[in-house]
C-alpha cells in the first residue's frame, strides 16, 4: 500500500473500507457535476475499488487512486487518481475531488503538491495534465495555482452526462515544478 504525506494529509490507497465514505460525496450532484464517473449504488464503488484501481504506478492505460485524509483523524476527505496514459509512458494525467466540507482549505492543492512531488520526483515523468470542464471555475483555479498552464480548449469534444462538453487540457513539465513540501 502506496502512502504520501504532507503537513496536513496521507494520501493512502483506496480501500473497500472507505467504499461508504467514497460513495458519500462521489454521488453528491454538486461534486459529481463535472466529473465522468459518479456511483449509483455502493456496489459501483466496490467495483471501482476492486477492478479500476491499481496499487502499483506505471501500468498503462490504469488509475492509481489514493484517498485523501486528515493526518490527525484519518478522516478521507477527498481522493487524488494518477492516470497512467497508455501511449505516453513520460506523461500521467490528474485528478482531484473533494468533499464539498472540505472544500476551501487549501487541501487539493496540498494534496496536488505532494502528488507532483511524487510523480515529477520519484517517478521522474516528464508532464502532467489535467482536463477539465472550462465551467468548472474552482478547478481552473487550482490548476493555475499549481503553476499549470492553459495548453488547449476543445470544444464540445467529450460525450458526459448525456452531452457534448468542452474539455480545456492545462500542463506542467518536470522542469518547470520547483520542489515543493
Amino acid at each position: 500500500m502506496h502512502s504520501l504525506l504532507s503537513t496536513r494529509i496521507e494520501l493512502r490507497t483506496m480501500v473497500n473500507s472507505d467504499r461508504q465514505e467514497i460513495f458519500s460525496y462521489r454521488s453528491d450532484p454538486e461534486i459529481c457535476k463535472y466529473q465522468s464517473w459518479k456511483p449509483i449504488s455502493i456496489d459501483d464503488v466496490d467495483e471501482f475499488i476492486s477492478t479500476k484501481i491499481v496499487s502499483e504506478p506505471n501500468i498503462p492505460g490504469s488509475w492509481m487512486q489514493f484517498a485523501i485524509c486528515l493526518r490527525a483523524t484519518h478522516q478521507l476527505i477527498g481522493d487524488c487518481g494518477i492516470h497512467f496514459l497508455e501511449n505516453e509512458p513520460e506523461q500521467v494525467e490528474v485528478g482531484i475531488t473533494i468533499k464539498k466540507l472540505f472544500q476551501g482549505r487549501g487541501y487539493a492543492s496540498e494534496a496536488l503538491t505532494t502528488v507532483f512531488n511524487y510523480i515529477f520526483f520519484d517517478l521522474k515523468k516528464h508532464r502532467i495534465v489535467a482536463s477539465i470542464d472550462p465551467e468548472n471555475f474552482a478547478s481552473i483555479r487550482l490548476m493555475e495555482k499549481m503553476n499549470m498552464c492553459k495548453e488547449a480548449h476543445f470544444r464540445k469534444s467529450i460525450w458526459m452526462n448525456e452531452n457534448w462538453v468542452d474539455d480545456v487540457v492545462y500542463a506542467i513539465l518536470a522542469e518547470e515544478w520547483a520542489p515543493k513540501n
